[in-house]
């Protein structure tokens, strides 16, 4: 092999390799993962994305990376962990709005009707499904998915590329904030449970009062009805919660992804 085409062989395999930084990121994160967004374009964003990146960022790799193949699938495993890590953990507000979603359609009785949910293809109930939405909505209209962007091309300079360690130390701190993901969609959960157990209350006296009225048929529209007026009511606190956790998540998300440097 002459000097040319072994210094080309190591573009190439850098360039291959924090490519799949950035596959991760995509394939991981919900704000890319949408269905209508084909498997190739994801993929061909993703390495456009990275060419982009490499060219403006000062990578040093270290020689280790082209002694054989079994360092170069080392670190690319590596690189698309570290993606994942950042997709994921960046878009935990937005699953934090669904999980809440889920709990209020129970309460509320549309547990019986569900959707197809398009990013993970299995069932899902329509609050469930909205209020996901309407946080990805509020993700693009506050620049998450280019601060996203911004997150990965930053690792690049935070996290060198090509070492050829998988195993990280344990991080108690990710179970701490997946913890807190819960407290939020309690925190959005509670106004409902409260409202529905009350009138789950009234609607047992009215059948205690008068046991010839059929309490299902009243009780499920009314009970949909004023699980819809309080969505419309908690709708903007329910904004300023996710606001508030966009950018600190990301944030996590680096902070996360920092235990491989």
């Amino acid at each position: 092999m002459t000097a040319d085409n072994f210094v080309i062989s190591q573009v190439l395999i850098v360039y291959m390799v924090v490519g799949l930084r950035f596959v991760g990121m995509i394939f991981s994160s919900p704000v890319f993962l949408a269905s209508s967004m084909p498997l190739p374009v994801r993929f061909w964003a993703a390495i456009l994305i990275s060419i982009a990146a490499v060219g403006s960022a000062d990578l040093s790799v270290p020689a280790t990376l082209f002694s054989g193949w079994m360092p170069i699938v080392l670190a690319g495993a590596r690189e698309f962990l570290i993606g994942v890590a950042l997709g994921f953990l960046s878009a935990l507000p937005l699953y934090a709005l669904q999980v809440a979603g889920e709990l209020v359609g129970n309460v509320m009785g549309l547990a019986m009707v569900s959707l197809l949910d398009p990013l993970s293809e299995e069932q899902s109930s329509i609050l469930g499904q909205l209020k996901f939405l309407v946080g990805l909505w509020f993700f693009f209209y506050w620049n998450g998915h280019l601060l996203l962007v911004q997150s990965i091309v930053e690792s690049l300079k935070l996290i060198p590329v090509g070492k050829l360690f998988l195993f990280i130390p344990a991080d108690m701190g990710i179970a701490v904030w997946i913890q807190q993901l819960f407290v939020i969609a309690v925190r959005m959960v509670l106004p409902f449970y409260g409202a529905l157990l009350l009138a789950d209350i009234g609607l047992g006296f009215l059948a205690r009062t008068v046991p010839q009225m059929n309490i299902f048929i009243l009780g499920l529209p009314l009970k949909i009805g004023l699980g819809l007026f309080l969505l419309m009511i908690v709708l903007p606190l329910t904004v300023d919660l996710v606001s508030a956790n966009l950018t600190k998540y990301i944030e996590l998300a680096m902070k996360s992804v920092m235990v491989w440097k």
